[in-house]
């Protein structure tokens, strides 16, 4: 049976974000194709939860080198040793590009994967800042390692056609497998006489962690959308209360929990979700969590970006004030189902774990 080594960030926590999600379905994906027996898992970091002080500053000193999130020399010399002997080695992200370049140099023999989470140069433009110090330099050391994943890697995969043709356009590499964001399912079935309709005074919830890309998104919403429309929002997500404590004012009335384990709750209650998100690459992972919970979706181009939905069905599309505006006012003049059925075969169908799995023994023929 074939061996895999999988070059992991760090452990999953309690509350995972979008990407650490994104891995754990790479994982379990791989796992379920090759026996979890064959999966060795190399974490750049031992333990989640944030780096000591020792360790931000020994990784600000190596990042000029291309060294992100913790990656050493002599972690890239263990991987390789690691190597050895595995038929496959799986990067997560393409912001460890170093690892591929150092495989290829020591001529590993196996098949060298790398999974674009995100364009990170992209990302990284979004994520960080304008006014951040040597935020140029950052971007620019996360193309590189980009550009080492095209250069150096056997197989190539994005989420979505966006990503592909970003691919070809800067790196002039076609990815070889498109794979979009999956998760298992996990939504487990609501209690009876909890299938209720949407309310006059809708509770919308966003769901998003502490993030400039979010952050922008929430706070726009909230200046032009929310005092033209009889509403009740909800924020959840990571460090979210740290948002709140920067916007006082604008977030007076605003329940915001932040770390919260189970979702589940949370998406029962609500009547909309709402995805005012402008920038940013690859998929949206809260997008597939709103369908795994059969939610109705209204959002931005950037949010639906990559996911075949069926507008005016389980999502509505909506980019300015006005048309979110109006969309919302509809939900609360003609009430329907918060449980939105098409929604949640949209997932089952197409962003299940169950539904990418060809995808993945494909991917290690």
């Amino acid at each position: 049976m074939n061996k895999l080594l999988f070059i992991q960030y760090r452990p999953f926590g309690m509350v995972m974000n979008g990407g650490d999600q994104g891995t754990k379905k790479n994982l379990e994906m791989l796992g379920r194709v090759i026996g979890e027996e064959n999966v060795e898992v190399y974490y750049l970091h031992d333990k989640a939860g944030k780096s000591s002080i020792a360790e931000y500053a020994k990784g600000a000193m190596l990042m000029p080198f291309g060294y992100f999130l913790g990656l050493t020399p002599a972690k890239v010399k263990d991987i390789v040793r690691k190597a050895e002997g595995k038929d496959f080695v799986f990067i997560d992200r393409s912001i460890f590009g170093i690892i591929a370049k150092a495989l290829k140099k020591a001529n590993y023999k196996g098949k060298i994967i790398t999974s674009f989470q995100n364009v990170e140069v992209l990302y990284m433009d979004a994520k960080m800042p304008k006014r951040l110090p040597f935020r140029n330099v950052l971007i620019r050391l996360a193309d590189r390692n980009d550009r080492w994943s095209c250069d150096c890697s056997d197989t190539v995969i994005v989420l979505n056609e966006r990503d592909k043709a970003e691919l070809q356009q800067r790196y002039h590499r076609t990815a070889e497998v498109e794979i979009p964001v999956a998760l298992a399912d996990t939504r487990k079935e609501v209690k009876p006489g909890t299938k209720v309709r949407t309310g006059q005074r809708p509770l919308c919830l966003f769901l998003g962690s502490y993030f400039l890309a979010n952050n922008e998104g929430i706070l726009w919403f909230m200046r032009n959308v929310y005092p033209h429309v009889n509403v009740e929002v909800k924020i959840v997500g990571r460090n979210m209360g740290k948002l709140k404590e920067e916007q006082p004012e604008l977030l007076r009335d605003i329940e915001v929990i932040s770390d919260a384990p189970n979702l589940q709750p949370y998406f029962e209650q609500a009547d909309l979700m709402v995805l005012p998100i402008f920038s940013g690459s690859g998929m949206k992972v809260k997008t597939c969590e709103s369908l795994m919970y059969g939610k109705n979706i209204i959002a931005t181009n950037e949010a639906l970006e990559g996911y075949q939905v069926e507008e005016g069905v389980n999502a509505w599309r909506c980019n300015t004030p006005e048309e979110f505006i109006a969309c919302i006012n509809d939900f609360a003049q003609h009430p329907r189902p918060r449980f939105n059925k098409q929604a949640r075969q949209c997932f089952l169908d197409n962003y299940s774990n169950e539904a990418v799995e060809k995808k993945f023994k494909e991917l290690l023929n």
